[in-house]
């Protein structure tokens, strides 16, 4: 049961289109609970935390290309809660964020033109310490394996939404840095069998809910004063975070300087230029005329078909993805 649906337009700060289910298929942490995705991209939907002990459910889907819908599910909130509710969405689909710069340079690629009627919003969490947790979740394992235990963390530290099944990840939100923190050595090793990436995980919830880590400020800060190198050399100061995580940290802050370079992006792209290998440096020359926007072309790159062919976005994330040195 949904309270009354509540529109919103699909357009950034600068008027520039949004593409929904690009959007939503635009990688594959966004997948992760909280979060569940029609497969088609025409909706998604998540349990978004309001405090430490309360949540609620939204499902939220394109009206068409211009307006999407957002529904809460359970009673109406009241107008507060409901305007917290649609920012955080808001935040989620990045409708704060003009793109207009990027569609630009990509109307100067043959290659990347296709790109310009509203691709490139990538689906972020609430917090960047949900998007720094799921990406070390990533790190060195099969998908299979960062699904556990990001659904192990969600499912018994995260507060549940009304109408939240008794077990399960479903309709529950992402948990805060303190619940974290609290869930002790055992739960990381035991329950969500996180193996070495159990302490990492502990250590920076402990950092974060002592504000040791300012995970959201640097997050939100303005370029001009924190420049992404600054940004760069912090997150891999992280326990857990190398230069892979780091790259897909950034790009989920809007940071899109640097390459995510891992075990799939770097054979996808190979493939996609008909080569059997290509050097980093390659890859690098290849989208240095993106400037700030570099690692966002590359991965709009790899990642056309993923509309074209829904199921591509579902069935091609990696089965292992290495975060090492660049090769």
């Amino acid at each position: 049961m949904t309270s009354d649906a509540l529109e919103f337009p699909l357009a950034g700060p600068g008027g520039e289109p949004v593409i929904f289910a690009r959007t939503v298929l635009s990688h594959g942490v966004a997948m992760l609970p909280p979060m569940s995705v029609d497969p088609a991209g025409a909706s998604f939907t998540v349990t978004l935390g309001l405090s430490e002990t309360s949540a609620r459910t939204v499902r939220v889907g394109a009206v068409d290309d211009a307006r999407a819908v957002m529904s809460v599910t359970g009673r109406s909130p009241g107008p507060a809660q409901r305007a917290r509710l649609l920012d955080l969405v808001r935040h989620i689909l990045r409708l704060d964020e003009d793109l207009s710069p990027f569609y630009e340079l990509c109307m100067e690629d043959p290659s990347m033109a296709w790109a310009s009627p509203g691709a490139g919003r990538l689906m972020r969490s609430p917090t960047v310490f949900e998007d720094v947790v799921k990406t070390i979740c990533t790190t060195n394992c099969a998908w299979s394996a960062t699904e556990r235990m990001v659904g192990a963390i969600v499912e018994h530290l995260g507060a549940a939404a009304p109408g939240a099944p008794a077990a399960g990840a479903s309709g529950r939100a992402f948990p805060s840095p303190r619940a974290m923190a609290e869930a002790g050595e055992d739960f990381y090793r035991d329950v969500a069998r996180a193996g070495y990436r159990g302490r990492y995980l502990l250590s920076l919830a402990r950092s974060v809910a002592a504000e040791e880590v300012l995970l959201e400020e640097m997050g939100s800060a303005p370029r001009e004063e924190v420049p992404d190198e600054e940004i760069l050399a912090r997150l891999t100061s992280l326990p857990g975070v190398g230069p892979y995580a780091a790259a897909h940290i950034m790009m989920m802050m809007g940071r899109y300087s640097q390459l995510v370079l891992d075990s799939w992006t770097r054979p996808t792209y190979a493939r996609l230029v008909g080569k059997s290998t290509v050097k980093d440096a390659s890859i690098v020359r290849r989208f240095r005329r993106y400037g700030p926007y570099a690692g966002l072309a590359f991965w709009l790159f790899l990642t056309r078909d993923w509309v074209t062919d829904p199921q591509a976005a579902l069935g091609s994330l990696p089965p292992v993805r290495v975060d090492g040195p660049t090769q």
